[in-house]
């Protein structure tokens, strides 16, 4: 788990801890000493949901062959008119890249020995929109242009470390709750904050969709959810 050293000093959500127990992890690291007085430690958790405003949508062709010269050649003009129908639709330069390509053989299995069928290349780009009302036109284009699949459509934020650092002050804040609960439930109050450390924090991705292309698919309806930012710390703070 990746944990980054917050130069405030914090207090999150576990036991009590009296004066003289063992220090946190990672102090002897920072060169920070164990706490003199008593102290508790909370975690807290911060989440932030924003509507996407950016989308990236991954196209794939793929050409099947006798040879691998033949495969290749015919993934280049099938993929080329692909690309050529996108540069068309008047998105930038920087927006359409290659993910991946490859040439492999194929093989089919008779009477218990393996038969060379034929060879596939397969070449996959990644499309980014920064307008999603485009989405659904840019995968129908992309189908009547040749493209066999597309892989998923992915939504993110064009800042993502805004809404990052939102949910990070949302967490310290609910740590800093938690433990004056804790305390104050003890009969006793915060003096200072002591230390504060990021967690890893689960970090659901957008949700994929696959789709399956066909020659007289409708035009494809895109529906972009929240994305959804976490952040959790452990805050440290000393009793009085």
């Amino acid at each position: 788990m990746k944990h980054r050293l917050f130069s405030l000093l914090p207090a999150f959500a576990l036991p009590l801890l009296m004066a003289g127990a063992p220090a946190l992890a990672g102090a002897q690291s920072t060169g920070q000493t164990e706490p003199t007085s008593p102290a508790i430690t909370a975690t807290g958790d911060g989440i932030v949901r924003r509507a996407p405003d950016r989308a990236f949508v991954d196209i794939s062709v793929e050409s099947r062959a006798k040879t691998p010269r033949d495969a290749q050649a015919q993934n280049a003009e099938a993929m080329s008119n692909v690309q050529q129908k996108l540069r068309a639709a008047d998105l930038p330069k920087d927006a359409v890249r290659t993910i991946g390509y490859g040439v492999q053989p194929e093989f089919d299995f008779v009477g218990g020995r393996r038969v060379l069928r034929d060879y596939v290349a397969r070449n996959a780009i990644e499309v980014r929109l920064d307008d999603l009302n485009r989405v659904g036109e840019i995968v129908d284009l992309a189908t009547a242009s040749g493209a066999t699949s597309v892989g998923d459509v992915r939504f993110d934020l064009k800042d993502r470390q805004a809404a990052g650092r939102e949910a990070l002050s949302k967490a310290v804040a609910d740590a800093r709750a938690k433990a004056e609960v804790m305390a104050a439930s003890a009969g006793r109050s915060i003096l200072r904050i002591w230390r504060i450390v990021e967690e890893g924090a689960p970090m659901p991705g957008p949700r994929p969709m696959a789709m399956a292309l066909g020659a007289e698919a409708p035009q494809t309806p895109i529906v972009a959810g929240d994305i959804e930012i976490r952040a959790r710390v452990m805050l440290t703070a000393l009793l009085k």
